[in-house]
């Protein structure tokens, strides 16, 4: 396998795993809201609370893990050999 193809292929399998973990958190804090809700006696608040929670959680991860993928790569460019920072 050439060495372009199989950093495609490790690109999709990262980008697949990044967004099957933001799913799988999602519903984890969705269904602990729901239990916690149901357990209270509560409408959906829990549920909803823990949802925009683990959302904004994720992303804030994810953002940050882009930014700091992007510095190393900006780093790594020819144009940047003199350790010039933007």
């Amino acid at each position: 396998m050439q060495p372009e193809q199989r950093e495609l292929n490790q690109g999709f399998a990262s980008t697949l795993n990044k967004g099957f973990e933001f799913a799988v958190m999602m519903a984890v804090f969705g269904g602990i809201g729901f239990l916690v809700d149901r357990a209270l006696g509560t409408s959906p608040f829990f549920l909803v609370f823990l949802m925009v929670f683990a959302f904004v959680g994720q992303s804030a991860r994810l953002w940050y893990a882009y930014v700091a993928a992007m510095k190393r790569y900006e780093a790594g460019l020819p144009s940047n050999a003199r350790g010039e920072e933007r």
